[in-house]
């Protein structure tokens, strides 16, 4: 790899899907009564999805904190009962813990998971594919297992702002690639999105640059965490995804694509629920 500069990504841009048309996608809104909507999605996931004796795939993040510590509300107090939490990383594992949820004993690839709920960092309208893993980690946390956990899902609710709902979409994609080779997946990366990115390896702690630093992250896994960061708008986040795939040692990304699929989207006028129920699917509001 070229040494000490920053890998910038991409002099083609990025290769673009035919959208979904508008009718492959419902959007419903519902009315709340104040302007604090982050608690309302929470509310209404758990209300609205979460039935008795589901196993649940617990998220990561602000609003999957709320709903972990409502849905403990509704466990004490006998609104529901039997559930059985997967936590996604050790930080949902901690609030299901204090809220009271029971957790399964061992989450493996095979376990049954009724339905799961996260935050995103960003979806992609018309398609809903999200976006994990942006925030800086910890090494012990997993975007594999993270990942494996909502794919795994019978059915998946994601929970974001409005402003993370985007046609047009730019920013990082977080890459796992494994410890040996790191650099030559990175070159590879590089060349793949040159002029549309640039590509840095992730530090576990002081400030990044591209070879991530004197201590850079290293996962619970072993490997090696690369930031894409897109400063061309990503026409087609599938395209991308699968453009990664490729690139000899690449482990795994962010980019979730899942279905069936809803997205609740917090906006000072309410709720917005969206919906994909299948690859092809449409959407109906409330």
């Amino acid at each position: 790899m070229r040494e000490q500069r920053k890998m910038a990504l991409i002099s083609h841009p990025c290769p673009s899907l035919i959208p979904l048309k508008q009718n492959h996608i419902t959007i419903t809104r519902a009315s709340t009564v104040n302007n604090s909507n982050l608690p309302d999605a929470a509310k209404h996931t758990v209300d609205t999805y979460i039935k008795n004796g589901m196993v649940v795939g617990l998220g990561s993040g602000q609003v999957s904190g709320m709903a972990i510590q409502y849905l403990g509300r509704q466990l004490r107090s006998g609104a529901l009962h039997d559930i059985v939490g997967v936590p996604m990383s050790l930080d949902s594992a901690s609030e299901a813990a204090t809220a009271g949820i029971p957790l399964l004993d061992q989450y493996q690839d095979t376990s049954q998971i009724d339905f799961a709920f996260d935050d995103a960092d960003i979806i992609e309208e018309g398609t809903l594919i999200a976006i994990i893993g942006r925030r800086r980690s910890r090494g012990d946390e997993s975007i594999i297992q993270e990942k494996s956990i909502l794919n795994a899902a019978d059915k998946l609710v994601f929970m974001i702002k409005k402003n993370q709902y985007q046609s047009v979409l730019d920013g990082s994609i977080p890459v796992l690639v494994q410890s040996l080779n790191w650099m030559e997946a990175a070159e590879q990366i590089d060349d793949l999105f040159i002029g549309d990115a640039e590509v840095w390896r992730r530090p576990s702690i002081g400030h990044a640059d591209p070879l991530g630093g004197n201590f850079p992250l290293v996962t619970k896994e072993g490997y090696h965490v690369l930031d894409v960061i897109f400063t061309s708008p990503i026409t087609s986040l599938a395209e991308v995804a699968e453009s990664l795939d490729k690139v000899d040692g690449v482990v795994d990304h962010g980019v979730v694509s899942k279905f069936p699929c809803t997205v609740v989207i917090t906006s000072e006028s309410g709720l917005s629920i969206v919906e994909n129920l299948q690859a092809n699917a449409a959407v109906e509001g409330i």
